[in-house]
């Protein structure tokens, strides 16, 4: 240590006792190596004092009184102004290369404490999103499906009813989704082509069922909805959107905020259509007997950005049934009362 090497030159006179009871006696002082080194008018060496465990009984008062540790009876008297100054230099110096138990703990409190933060953070919003995902029963999905759907009612309408056209079109989602208990349902507008929601809710914009000729143009509309549900469960989507806050809520007492079903509400009307790859959507087309291609002319009439869709149609140049019978596709374009 610097302050030490400064002082190994420097001997004053003490006094030393060596026990409580003993008589107190002349000594010479003098630093040695890491140690306060005691010798008599002889010269000879009577003890050395560790510099690292001294202390000083007298703070602030002289002459100075020292002992080499908390547990010794051993004592020194100091009056020599300059080894006082010298040994509470040295004694400054160590402590402050002394590991500090209190500044540790410090940190690691701090550590611990940002630790946790960091999972409040970045792991538990997501845990807590999949446990709630995980237990949620089809009644709950489905009450937070119908919950948005009928908060989408100033944007979107109400759902076309008309009796016979909504039978049409429960008949199509059961012979495109067999298996399943989709809801398949039109909205007047506001909204884009279309879009899914919890409980296994597909709505679709009127335009689609009245604007096209080809009633497989709305089926692909529906199987590629069932296909973006199955890719990202949209309860997960909506309990991300409504936070921590809300999803414990929901695990807890199976209910949400108004608040966080009407901003989602609002955010998926205008949210953009996820993009799907074409080789799910064209296995999908397969697996439902449908022809791709009306479903991509429906999503581009000029095919640029659709090609794969009708280049590699699973069913080209195929004669096929309609999912639903002429009958059914009338009735269905005439869902809203159009």
């Amino acid at each position: 240590m610097t302050a030490l090497k400064k002082f190994q030159r420097l001997e004053s006179p003490g006094l030393w006792r060596e026990s409580p009871t003993a008589q107190r006696r002349d000594v010479i002082l003098s630093f040695g190596d890491a140690s306060l080194v005691v010798s008599d008018s002889a010269e000879r060496v009577l003890t050395h004092w560790s510099l690292a465990a001294l202390e000083r009984l007298n703070p602030g008062q002289l002459p100075a009184l020292y002992s080499p540790g908390a547990d010794s009876g051993e004592t020194l008297e100091i009056d020599d102004d300059l080894m006082v100054e010298a040994l509470e230099t040295v004694r400054r110096a160590i402590g402050r290369a002394r590991p500090r138990p209190g500044r540790l703990r410090i940190w690691i409190v701090a550590g611990t404490l940002a630790g946790l933060a960091a999972l409040a953070v970045f792991w538990l919003p997501g845990a807590l999103v999949r446990q709630t995902v995980a237990v949620a029963p089809p009644e709950v999905r489905a009450e937070i499906g119908q919950a948005l759907l009928a908060r989408m009612a100033d944007a979107a309408g109400t759902p076309c009813d008309r009796p016979g056209g909504q039978r049409a079109l429960d008949r199509l989602a059961a012979r495109l989704l067999p298996g399943t208990a989709r809801t398949v349902r039109v909205l007047p507008g506001g909204l884009p082509r279309a879009l899914h929601l919890p409980g296994g809710v597909i709505l679709l914009n009127r335009a689609l069922v009245e604007d096209y000729e080809d009633v497989a143009a709305v089926a692909g509309f529906i199987l590629a909805e069932d296909a973006r549900a199955a890719r990202s469960d949209p309860l997960a989507d909506l309990l991300r959107a409504a936070g921590p806050l809300a999803t414990f809520r929901l695990l807890t007492t199976g209910t949400l905020p108004d608040r966080a079903l009407s901003a989602y509400a609002h955010d998926v009307l205008v949210a953009p259509e996820a993009p799907l790859p074409e080789a799910d959507l064209l296995a999908r087309f397969a697996a439902a007997g449908l022809p791709s291609t009306p479903y991509a002319l429906a999503r581009d009439v000029t095919g640029d950005s659709v090609r794969g869709l009708i280049q590699n149609d699973p069913l080209q140049g195929r004669e096929t049934d309609a999912p639903i019978s002429d009958g059914d596709w009338l009735r269905l374009q005439a869902i809203c009362g159009g």
